[in-house]
C-alpha cells in the first residue's frame, strides 16, 4: 500500500509540477504585457508635473559650487550656521565679537562671552551695525533661536532678518486654509494676498495664514497666534479645525545679499466652516480668497500672472500631494518629494 501512495505521489508531483511551469510562463507572459500597457496620465498630467517642479526648486536654490564654499559658524565646537567668505569677512571686521579659527571656521570670540545674554547682546550688536550700513534689511525686532536644530539648546537669540546671514536654521509654521465642500467634491483653499508695504514679497498671494517661528513659543501657540492677528480667526476655531501635517525644508542661496537661507516649515490644515470669512486684522494681508485646487493648480504654470509666494507653493503641493491630488504615475512625482525635503530638517 505504501509503495502504491508513493508511486501516486511522485505521478502527481510530476503532472503539478508541468502545470506549474506552464502556468507560471503564462502568468510572466501577462506580466510582461501588463508593463508594456499604456501610461495611465495625459500630457495634461505630465504638464502639470513639470510646473510643479518648477514651483518646488524656485526655493531649492542653493548650487553645489556655493554649498562648496560656504564658512561654517560653530558655538562650542557644533555648527549653527553657514557663512558665505563674504559675510564672514564683514561681521569680524565689524567688531570684535567674531573670528575664525586656524580651519576657516567662524566663531565668537571672548569678547562674546559665554552666556546666553552675553552672546545675544555681542551678536545683536554687529547685526545692527550691518543693519545700518544697509547690509542688513527688513528689521522686525523679532528673535530667532540659534541651534543645532528645533529640539536643541539654544546658544542665542538673533534678529529675524539677519538670521540667513550666518545661515543658522530658521523654522515658520504655515497654514493651508481649507473649506469642506458640501456635496464631498474638492475643499477649496483660503488664499491671501500681501500687503504692499510688506518688506518681502509685497502683493503676492500667500496662505490664508504663515509665519516665522519666534523664540520663546511653541508651535500651536504661534498657530493660534498668526491666525488671529493675520486672518482673525478665533482662537476656538482654530483648535477645533487644525491639525499638523508635516513638514518641509529647503536651502537658498541670495545672491544679491550673500545670504544663506536654511528653513524648515511646520505644516497644518486648518479646516474652517464654510460660513466663516477671514478678514485682515495686523496689516500684513490686504485681502482674502477662496480658491477651488483647479485654480491652486493653474497658478502653478510658470506664465501665470499672479502667481503665489514661492515657499508657500511647496507647502501647498505637499498637501496636494498627501490628498492624493497629484497622482504618483506621473513621472517626477518621486522627484517632487525629494524636492520637498532637500533642506536640513532637523
Amino acid at each position: 500500500m505504501s509503495i502504491f501512495f508513493a508511486t501516486a505521489f511522485v505521478a502527481a508531483s510530476k503532472a503539478f509540477s508541468f502545470r506549474s511551469s506552464r502556468t507560471s510562463s503564462s502568468r510572466l507572459y501577462f506580466s510582461v504585457s501588463k508593463v508594456s500597457a499604456p501610461p495611465r496620465y495625459s500630457e495634461k498630467d505630465v504638464q502639470l508635473m513639470k510646473n510643479i517642479l518648477y514651483r518646488v526648486r524656485a526655493v531649492n536654490q542653493m548650487p553645489e559650487e556655493v554649498r562648496s564654499r560656504l564658512i561654517e559658524f560653530h558655538i562650542d565646537g557644533v555648527c549653527v550656521g553657514k557663512v558665505d567668505p563674504f559675510i564672514a569677512q564683514l561681521v569680524c571686521s565689524a567688531d570684535t565679537v567674531f573670528t575664525k579659527n586656524q580651519d576657516n571656521i567662524l566663531t565668537l570670540t571672548a569678547d562674546a562671552g559665554t552666556t546666553f545674554a552675553s552672546r545675544t547682546q555681542a551678536v545683536a550688536r554687529v547685526m545692527e551695525k550691518l543693519r545700518d550700513d544697509g547690509i542688513v534689511q527688513g528689521w522686525r525686532n523679532e528673535d530667532y533661536p540659534v541651534s543645532t536644530g528645533f529640539y536643541d539648546e539654544t546658544y542665542f537669540v538673533i534678529e529675524r532678518a539677519a538670521a540667513a546671514f550666518l545661515g543658522i536654521l530658521e523654522y515658520g509654521v504655515h497654514i493651508n486654509g481649507l473649506v469642506r465642500s458640501d456635496d464631498g467634491s474638492q475643499p477649496r483653499m483660503w488664499i491671501g494676498r500681501r500687503s504692499p508695504t510688506k518688506s518681502k514679497y509685497p502683493g503676492m498671494l500667500d496662505h490664508i495664514v504663515a509665519g516665522g517661528q519666534p523664540a520663546g513659543l511653541s508651535l500651536m501657540e504661534n498657530v493660534v497666534k498668526e491666525c488671529v492677528e493675520e486672518a482673525g480667526i478665533p482662537e476656538h476655531l482654530t483648535l477645533a479645525g487644525v491639525r499638523p501635517a508635516g513638514a518641509i525644508s529647503y536651502e537658498t542661496y541670495s545672491t544679491k545679499h550673500k545670504a544663506v537661507s536654511r528653513v524648515v516649515l511646520f505644516n497644518y490644515d486648518l479646516y474652517l466652516p464654510a460660513d466663516f470669512v477671514p478678514k485682515p486684522v495686523d496689516g500684513e494681508v490686504d485681502e482674502f480668497f477662496l480658491w477651488t485646487i483647479d485654480q491652486v493648480l493653474e497658478s502653478m504654470d510658470p506664465n501665470y500672472p499672479d502667481p503665489i509666494k514661492p515657499n508657500c507653493y511647496s507647502v501647498i503641493i505637499d498637501y496636494l500631494l498627501r490628498e492624493g491630488h497629484i497622482s504618483p504615475e506621473v513621472p517626477g512625482y518621486l522627484d517632487v518629494l525629494k524636492e520637498l525635503r532637500s533642506g536640513d530638517c532637523r
